[in-house]
């Protein structure tokens, strides 16, 4: 009588974990669908960032994860007053969620060397 109320008990227990994990998994695809970030890797080196051009829709969170190879780099986008410093060896993310369509510049902003002027690049935000 006692084994069979223990597997009643662990029965219940079981189906209630079930449906919890159910309710997890939903609620991870609805914020999949809801606009999960999009992770662009990008490396910095003297003197580009490559890519150059990142591509972006407007709205979706994005996390810009650099790695800087030989220096400690800047990343700048002015108009967006987004400011980060790219430490070698590590990587750097930078969040952001581009609400409005358009072309931003963006640039190294630590001065790094002879060509440190053209280490620049673009973020196009389409609609």
């Amino acid at each position: 009588m006692l084994k069979r109320r223990t597997m009643k008990h662990a029965m219940g227990m079981l189906a209630c974990a079930g449906i919890a994990l159910g309710l997890a998994v939903d609620a991870q695809e609805n914020q999949k669908q809801a606009g999960q970030e999009r992770v662009v890797q990008i490396v910095a080196q003297r003197f580009s960032y490559t890519p150059s051009e990142i591509v972006l829709q407007a709205g979706q969170p994005t996390v810009l994860a650099f790695t800087a190879l030989d220096f400690t780099h800047g990343f700048s986008i002015p108009e967006l007053k987004i400011r980060a410093d790219l430490l070698p060896g590590q990587v750097t993310r930078v969040h952001l969620r581009p609400e409005k369509p358009g072309v931003y510049e963006f640039l190294c902003d630590n001065f790094c060397g002879a060509g440190h002027e053209q280490m620049n690049g673009k973020i196009v935000v389409k609609e």
